[in-house]
Parts: structure tokens; C-alpha cells; sequence
């Protein structure tokens, strides 16, 4: 039996588990990253070939606070922050089979035929209208509510979808969208929130969160392998598989198994980044009422294709993409147009696309066969993108069975349950997308406060 002695130990190495890491190695050397895979990033992944990037896992990120620009400044020399292009903002929705630019201002909303005349002068009277009083409302509540059923249908519906894969009668705002839900409860009104938000004063930190998309020059992945490399190779454990973790009088026991042979880490503190279905393994001393409200956060199975063509002859792409609302009853969520996106993603003259299938809405779908993906993204496209024959140059399935969490009316109860434990067994501390938000720079954030707790 090897018996190792740390401080701390980051049980995996997602983007979360690496960004805690990264902060951890600036003050205390003496910890770890224990990951079940062999190789750090989860379910980032960067490959190529044939003249195409792609992304199997997350495609890109919104610059949603300053952690992400301190992450980048630091890694300045291992990897490039990369904007998109500005044909980012240029976003589609599909209305009765047609492609429709989402609206970007004032006159725009106006002659927009997304939404009806009736909703249009609705929003017009949204600040005027009294705040909600009930915390767990649902986003289809709360959208109907202010902006009216349009809005809802062809704006937030599809918006949910490209965000969660998820439905706006399951979601709570307070926990799922709570920025909005905070322009309401603070100001009264999305719009006045928002209104006075941009007035307020910031730092010259906070200007440059620019809520830009972005990525990391040449892949995601180039991102999460130069965290690696400035931790340094030391301070993992891959391919390590936890057998058993135990309260010691001391703090935490962890045996785990590496190459078939047996390890023992005596740690003082343990941070999991892992998602929660993983959790009543890895902590058994955990009560099992306390563990049930954990596992009862839900997870969108989604399914992703990667689809590149050598030359592209269909619509012109310029714009983020499209997303499909629900109620146009389409067998697929939304599409990224990638080489519009992102340079150097496909051959000069050749397209790049990630398409969505499954959500919340349809679990089915990550069980059909490869054939059967393949003949509904074949149908879709081809109606979708104007194009004449599918003869892709890339066709890539990745099914994601826990893709993406579903803050719903639960997340309360299970935010609660974490400071319990927390606070009941000390030293531990329960990270990754079970609670504080799902998006990449949720998760950088998050690092940043799980690395000051335990240092």
C-alpha cells in the first residue's frame, strides 16, 4: 500500500478542478488532482483533421466576469484569449420554417415578425409593471408574465434551449437565470435594471467584461493543457479511480486504485469539482437524506454532431447561428455556424457546424442509433442550410448523458444541503456545476472562491 500525505486534494480535473488548482499552486504546493480519465479538461476536448477544429464537448464561452480575464493574463504565455467574430451578434431563430435575425435595437423589435403586435407594445409597458412576489416562479411564469407568450415562444424558449437544452416551465430564474431574475427583484423591471446597470460605475476590470464570446486561440483544450502545465505534471493522478473516502480524526482518507496498484492520500481537506451524480460514491459518510436532495438535480442529455464540409455552396453564413424554438417542433435544438465563428476552424471555402439534438424535452434521442442520428441531422440540414446533397467532409456523433444541469425548483433545497455538509464535515467542500451556475466563466468563478476557502 503507497501512502501519500497532501494538504488538499481537487477531486477532478475539469475546467473547474484546473482553475482551483491554478490559484491553489500560487500559496500551498502541497496538493493534488485526483481524475478518473487519463488526461485533464473533461469534457473539453479540441480535436483536428482534414483542415477542420472542432470542439467534441463545451464550443465557446461568454467573458461573463473579470475571473476569466485574470485566468487568461496569467496563462499569457501558454495560451491566447480569442473574441469571436463580430458576426457572433447576429443570431437566427426559426419562425414557420424560416430563418429570422433575433433583434439587436429598438426599431428592429419593432418590425421584427417574431413577435406579435400585441406583445411588442407589451414590452414597451414592462418597467411600468408591478414586480412578481413569488421567488420560485418559472421562467415561462415569469416571461408571460412581463414580456408576453411571443416573447416567450421565440425568444427565451429558444434562448433556453441553446443555453440549458432545457424547458421554461421547469426552470427557477432565481436559480437558474438569477441575473434576471435580480434585474426584477432589484430594480423592478428587466429593462429599468438593466437601464441602470450600465450607469453604474466600474472598474477598469469590470470593463473589460465585455459578455463577448469567446474561446482560446486553436481549441478549448489549448486552454485547459496550458492550466495543466503551469500546475505542473506533479500535482496529478490521472487515471486514478477513488475506491473509498473516510472521515479520519485528522480530516479524510482517499484509496484509490493507478496501474493496479493501491494508494491511500491522508488529506486534511478534499474539493470535489465532480457532478452530483457522482457524488454518493465518492462520500459515503454522507447522510442519506442529505445525499438524496444532492442527487436530485437533473442533467439534459444532449446529443452534439460536429458536421464540416470542404465546400460549403448553402446559405450564407453570417451569424452566431440558429436556434429552434420548441414550438416549431423540430427534431433538432439549434445549429452553430462554427467557421463563421471562429478562424481557421475549416478549410478556406469550407463550413463548420455543431448541431444539438435531445434536451430536456427529448431524452429519447441520445438512445437512437448512429443511422438514425445521422438521417434526422441529414433531413434538417439539408432543409435548413440549403444545401443540395450530404456529403460531408466530418460527421462526428458525441452523446452527452449528463451534459447540462437543470436549475429547477429543487436547487434550493440542495444549495441549503451543500453549506450543511459543509458545515458538518469540515474541510470538505462540494464544487462543479452542482450549484453557482453552468457556464465556462460560472465555473472559473467559482474556482477562484473554492481556492480562497481552503487557503
Amino acid at each position: 500500500m503507497n501512502i501519500i500525505n497532501k494538504d488538499i486534494v481537487i477531486i477532478g480535473a475539469g475546467i473547474t478542478g484546473l482553475t482551483t488548482g491554478h490559484h491553489i499552486n500560487k500559496i500551498n504546493k502541497n496538493f493534488v488532482i485526483l481524475e478518473k480519465a487519463s488526461k485533464v479538461g473533461g469534457v473539453i476536448k479540441t480535436s483536428s483533421e482534414k483542415g477542420f477544429t472542432y470542439e467534441e464537448g463545451p464550443n465557446t464561452a461568454i467573458l461573463g466576469n473579470v475571473e476569466v480575464n485574470r485566468l487568461f493574463a496569467d496563462l499569457k504565455n501558454e495560451c491566447e484569449l480569442e473574441i469571436a467574430n463580430n458576426e457572433v451578434k447576429k443570431r437566427y431563430i426559426l419562425k414557420k420554417g424560416k430563418w429570422k435575425a433575433l433583434p439587436m435595437g429598438v426599431f428592429s423589435a419593432i418590425t421584427t415578425p417574431l413577435f406579435s403586435l400585441y406583445d411588442k407594445f407589451r414590452i414597451l409597458g414592462e418597467p411600468f409593471r408591478a414586480k412578481g412576489t413569488n421567488p420560485h416562479e418559472t421562467l415561462e411564469e415569469l416571461v408571460l408574465r412581463r414580456m408576453g407568450k411571443s416573447f416567450l415562444n421565440y425568444a427565451i424558449d429558444p434562448f433556453i434551449l441553446g443555453v440549458y437544452a432545457g424547458d421554461p416551465s421547469k426552470l427557477i430564474p432565481k436559480y437558474a437565470l438569477p441575473k434576471l431574475y435580480n434585474l426584477e427583484h432589484d430594480y423592478g423591471s428587466f429593462i429599468k435594471g438593466a437601464m441602470k446597470k450600465r450607469k453604474e460605475p466600474k472598474t477598469d476590470e469590470e470593463k473589460k467584461v465585455t459578455r463577448d464570446v469567446f474561446t482560446s486561440k486553436g481549441g478549448l483544450a489549448t486552454l485547459t493543457d496550458a492550466i495543466r502545465k503551469t500546475i505542473g505534471d506533479d500535482k496529478f493522478l490521472l487515471s486514478s479511480n477513488i475506491t473509498n473516502i473516510t472521515q479520519t480524526n485528522n480530516g479524510y482518507q482517499i484509496a484509490f486504485t493507478q496501474d493496479n496498484k493501491n494508494f491511500i492520500i491522508n488529506t486534511k481537506k478534499i474539493i470535489t469539482t465532480t457532478g452530483s451524480h457522482t457524488l454518493q460514491a465518492l462520500l459515503p459518510f454522507i447522510k442519506k437524506e442529505d445525499m438524496l436532495k444532492l442527487n436530485s438535480l437533473v442533467y439534459a442529455k444532449v446529443v452534439e454532431i460536429v458536421l464540416g464540409f470542404k465546400n460549403w455552396t448553402g446559405i450564407k453564413l453570417d451569424g452566431f447561428g440558429g436556434l429552434i424554438p420548441h414550438k416549431e417542433n423540430r427534431k433538432i435544438l439549434g445549429i452553430m455556424f462554427m467557421s463563421s465563428l471562429i478562424d481557421n476552424r475549416a478549410p478556406k471555402g469550407g463550413a463548420l457546424f455543431s448541431i444539438f439534438l435531445g434536451g430536456i424535452r427529448r431524452p429519447d434521442i441520445i438512445n437512437l442509433s448512429d443511422s438514425e442520428i445521422e438521417n434526422i441531422v441529414k433531413e434538417e440540414t439539408m432543409d435548413l442550410l440549403k444545401i443540395s446533397e450530404f456529403k460531408p467532409e466530418i460527421f462526428k456523433i458525441i452523446r452527452h448523458y449528463t451534459a447540462i444541469p437543470q436549475y429547477g425548483i429543487e436547487s434550493g433545497e440542495r444549495f441549503k444541503t451543500i453549506n450543511k455538509i459543509q458545515n458538518e464535515y469540515k474541510g470538505l467542500i462540494i464544487g462543479g456545476n452542482i450549484r453557482d451556475g453552468i457556464g465556462m466563466a460560472d465555473r472559473i468563478l467559482q474556482a477562484r472562491e473554492l481556492a480562497d476557502s481552503v487557503l
